[in-house]
């Protein structure tokens, strides 16, 4: 891993380089992505199935999109109940988390005759992008899942890839355990384009969450307006701020961790002590050689990986903020003392022993997080991704004689006539015309 001094050209580079990381933009694959689009907002289920074999390399009918209940019996019956329990028990943990943040609407009296208030009523549908094939990731359902059956959504739709027909039974048992109401096998722009636009098989939906590559990611951002996507997820980001008191193994676990996600993942030290930096570097290219992954872990690291050698922890908390990483990682004997100074991060996991796996299986909080510096400005997923509000106004007759003249004036001054006249209009009608109010 590069070590570098903060404040340094090198280290600026260095962090300029990451502040592009999120830049996905790609004009070739938005004309592939837009033209799938446009065929299955005109074809429906003949251009999925279409598309479902050029990619996914399996013919399939309309009829055969979606997964039955036999198919989930069978996914139970080839599951290890090991792996059962401890999905069941992430998903325990993942709803308890979700339930404290339900609110509920409310309404007050703003004056005398005057009620505001707001309703907050869950969507009808969601839809959840799961990647599929043999790498499945049964965490991605309960984590976009659960959150949507808490907000009280009523129809849960998943779609996920099943490349020559292979698929992971896990998937369908993660699926049954968070409510999912619906599944089908496809993946790809063209799942996207199905839930965004609906087709005779496949139910339209009111957003979109879930992770997926290039293709899926494009695709949720130009269908974003006719539904609502949760965020673009970008690569894998973990930033460890370490002092001497960390485990310098535990560290470049930690790296590691995300590192191996793909080439384009990043994984980064921020430390006020040189030893710590570089015993950390070391301990990175000792567990490459034996980890399993470590090709791709290792051109994650030679192009993103850095060590940054700051003059306290108040400048490491700077430095992190500006990166906002995915996940934030405090490694300190006092983490609690730094959490006050960070303000962009995903996610921040405390201690020695909270390593960024934690939070993904077993802790509870989403692991749906904003990569690519989006955590200067966006969350979690979370329960109000799955909700909706509408505001609530009522006047009486005298309290909307008192505003009268104030909201005219408003009209009046932006040019809007009718607008000042649908008030005008009340005031001046004469007394035994009025309704009741």
């Amino acid at each position: 891993m590069k070590v570098v001094r903060a404040g340094t050209p090198e280290c600026d580079r260095q962090l300029e380089l990451l502040a592009a990381r999120g830049e996905t933009e790609d004009s070739g694959v938005a004309r592939v992505v837009r033209d799938i689009l446009a065929q299955v907002a005109a074809r429906g289920d003949a251009a999925v199935c279409e598309y479902t074999e050029r990619f996914d390399r399996m013919q399939v009918t309309p009829e055969q999109l979606a997964f039955t209940a036999d198919d989930t019996r069978q996914a139970y019956a080839a599951a290890d109940p090991k792996v059962v329990d401890a999905l069941k028990y992430s998903a325990g943990r993942i709803r308890s988390f979700h339930e404290k943040q339900v609110r509920n609407g409310y309404r007050y009296d703003a004056a005398p005759g005057v009620s505001l208030g707001q309703i907050i009523r869950p969507l009808a549908a969601a839809g959840i992008y799961v990647p599929g094939g043999k790498a499945a990731y049964p965490s991605t359902v309960l984590m976009n899942a659960i959150p949507a059956k808490v907000a009280g959504v009523p129809r849960v739709v998943m779609v996920t890839p099943t490349p020559g027909g292979e698929m992971s039974p896990y998937l369908l048992v993660a699926a049954d355990l968070a409510g999912v109401d619906l599944a089908f096998r496809v993946g790809g722009a063209h799942a996207v384009a199905a839930l965004a636009y609906g087709t005779d098989t496949i139910p339209r939906v009111d957003t979109i969450v879930g992770p997926g590559n290039i293709y899926v990611a494009t695709a949720k951002k130009l269908v974003f307006g006719q539904v609502n996507i949760d965020m673009i997820a970008g690569p894998s980001e973990i930033l460890v701020i370490a002092d001497e008191s960390s485990h310098p193994g535990f560290v470049a676990a930690d790296l590691l961790s995300q590192a191996e996600h793909d080439e384009l993942a990043s994984a980064i030290l921020v430390t006020p002590s040189e030893a710590v930096a570089h015993a950390v570097a070391a301990q990175v290219e000792a567990q490459l050689a034996v980890l399993p992954r470590a090709e791709i872990a290792r051109q994650s690291v030679a192009r993103f990986g850095t060590v940054i050698v700051t003059r306290d922890l108040s400048q490491a908390a700077e430095i992190a903020n500006r990166v906002a990483p995915e996940h934030l990682e405090l490694a300190l004997a006092d983490p609690e003392a730094l959490l006050p100074s960070i303000h962009n991060a995903g996610a921040v996991f405390l201690g020695h022993y909270t390593p960024e796996a934690i939070g993904d299986y077993v802790a509870g909080p989403d692991h749906v997080l904003p990569t690519g510096g989006t955590a200067r400005f966006s969350s979690p997923l979370n329960v109000d991704d799955f909700i909706k509000k509408t505001s609530v106004i009522r006047y009486g007759r005298q309290a909307f004689m008192d505003a009268a003249d104030t909201c005219k004036t408003l009209s009046d001054v932006e040019g809007l006539t009718a607008h000042s006249h649908s008030v005008t209009i009340r005031v001046e009608t004469p007394e035994g015309e009025l309704p009741p109010g």
